[in-house]
């Protein structure tokens, strides 16, 4: 990887160094908590980024000094010709990885392999078959398990995001930890976050130093890691065990002093934090010719320094003017 100087830069002196990029709105799972019960209006395919100006843009965004690319959805991978985008995203010199709800991803482990994209996300919010119809609305749980071995079996850096509602999973913390004993994969516990549309209430929330304590409780000594620089989340092991766990705090304890992530959109919107209620238009101007360098660096100077103004509490006529989940990318 060849080392670039930032130039995303925010006021607070905040270098921009990672790209989140969603590749679509659609999902084959319909979370709850992800997606309103009456399902969001789809961006219309005409103003869908095509998979060259997803390059397009990317390669701005390394030229920028972006050295890390996430791929987000909806589902990333139930994009058109994903394998064809995903292989010219790593000719590209930054670090590429992946968000995914797993049904597919059989189907690229090999493809994942030879281009050395190893750092995957399977969002698993239960390890019981009944409560994931109820989660999901749709019976992949058997597929998604087996690709989630699949990927153990060839190592791959494997995350497990669970997002964790008090009432629906937050009984099975400690199911997700035993995962950790022998087999070398992280559990990054999320807390429940606010969105256009999924009905958030704190109280169904589950914070971190409950789920602290649950674990404790059961297997003892936790072990505080050192987390990496820009860790969005508090990362542990219990003592003795193969893998770890993380905590994604962000109600109870934000992490956004030393925020690098920005944004982009199926639609090709720059979004400075995930809960910001406004977005800077990049695929406009890239239609139109126009150099995207200045606009983005422009646009990082209105980013909030934390969770787009709410410092201290999420705040409904905030967030509902937000876009759901599922339309900003996981």
């Amino acid at each position: 990887m060849i080392e670039r100087t930032p130039k995303i830069i925010d006021n607070f002196g905040r270098p921009h160094t990672y790209l989140r990029i969603s590749l679509t709105d659609r999902c084959n799972l319909r979370c709850f908590y992800c997606m309103p019960e009456e399902g969001i209006e789809l961006i219309e395919k005409p103003n869908i980024m095509t998979l060259e100006e997803i390059i397009e843009m990317a390669r701005t965004f390394r030229d920028l000094g972006v050295d890390t690319i996430r791929l987000t959805g909806g589902e990333p991978l139930v994009r058109k010709n994903f394998d064809f985008l995903v292989e010219e995203l790593s000719k590209l010199g930054v670090t590429l990885k992946l968000t995914t709800n797993g049904i597919v991803l059989d189907k690229y482990l090999d493809l994942f392999e030879k281009i050395d994209l190893r750092k995957i996300n399977l969002s698993l919010d239960t390890l019981d078959k009944a409560k994931s119809v109820f989660i999901t609305k749709r019976d992949y749980y058997e597929r998604i398990m087996a690709n989630l071995n699949r990927a153990l079996e060839m190592d791959m850096d494997l995350k497990l995001n669970v997002v964790l509602i008090k009432g629906v999973n937050d009984n099975e913390i400690n199911d997700f930890i035993a995962l950790t004993k022998n087999k070398n994969l992280v559990v990054k516990f999320i807390e429940f976050m606010p969105f256009k549309g999924n009905k958030w209430d704190w109280n169904k929330g589950v914070g971190r130093e409950e789920i602290l304590h649950t674990i404790g409780s059961s297997f003892g000594e936790i072990e505080e890691l050192q987390n990496p620089k820009h860790s969005t989340s508090t990362n542990f092991r219990v003592k003795g065990h193969k893998g770890s766990f993380g905590i994604v705090s962000t109600i109870t304890n934000p992490f956004c002093d030393d925020c690098n992530r920005i944004r982009l959109t199926a639609d090709g919107k720059m979004k400075n934090c995930l809960f910001a209620t406004s977005e800077t238009d990049l695929l406009s101007p890239l239609r139109n010719g126009e150099k995207l360098d200045d606009i983005i660096i422009n646009a990082i100077k209105s980013k909030k320094h934390s969770r787009d103004g709410m410092e201290v509490k999420m705040e409904e006529e905030h967030y509902e003017q937000n876009r759901s989940m599922i339309s900003i990318g996981g």
